[in-house]
């Protein structure tokens, strides 16, 4: 998979790809509808065109990550519907088979407003955005309809499990991957001991993709 990636849009990397995995093991439904949400360059939304989704829409706050992700959807082949917004917006709008999200959830002493460290940075527990997510997945899922996000450790999966079952969905982590800090993680090491989220010394991290499916609406 050959992917541009503008100068402030989110490089695929381990977390990418364990999601892009994770979905290549689920599989997709025949004829699925698929959003990739904080799509970045829109990897995953090109994975899910090569693994035979019928219509693909990837959605970010950032229009350099939007025009990314249709430029690599073209070169790719898959072609993309892109859209530069927040994904709360679709609600009541759009309903789609699989819901894939690999949003901001590195832990941060704040949220910023702009610039390129909104693609990883999401509050002092690393759940700003992750919490909006779960609200509002299961108003974006068909019935019979699959997410799949992916996030680390640090800001606590069980609080996303618990999240999307008191939403009526099935849930649980399905893949596991431990990896060592990169360079953002190992420069607020100190700060991430001292709020009490890693262990002293600790420099690495668990990544995790956690399936959610629609049980009944």
């Amino acid at each position: 998979m050959w992917l541009l990636r503008p100068p402030g849009v989110y490089r695929p990397q381990e977390d990418t790809w364990l999601l892009a995995d994770a979905l290549r093991t689920a599989p997709l439904p025949p004829r699925a509808t698929v959003l990739d949400v904080c799509t970045g360059t829109g990897a995953l939304a090109v994975t899910a065109g090569q693994l035979g989704a019928a219509e693909v829409t990837a959605v970010d706050v950032s229009r350099r990550a939007a025009a990314a992700a249709w430029m690599n959807g073209r070169v790719n082949g898959v072609p993309i519907r892109t859209i530069c917004g927040h994904f709360g917006d679709l609600v009541g709008s759009e309903r789609f088979d699989v819901v894939l999200a690999n949003p901001p959830y590195v832990p941060a002493p704040d949220v910023p407003g702009s610039g390129k460290a909104r693609a990883w940075d999401a509050g002092d527990r690393g759940r700003a955005v992750l919490n909006r997510l779960c609200a509002v997945i299961p108003l974006l899922l068909n019935d019979k309809g699959m997410a799949l996000i992916v996030h680390s450790e640090l800001c606590d999966p069980d609080a996303t499990v618990h999240q999307l079952r008191g939403a009526n969905l099935k849930a649980a982590v399905i893949a596991r991957q431990v990896i060592p800090f990169g360079p953002v993680m190992r420069s607020r090491a100190a700060w991430l001991e001292s709020a009490g989220l890693i262990e002293p010394g600790q420099r690495h991290e668990e990544l995790v993709v956690i399936r959610a499916d629609v049980t009944s609406q």
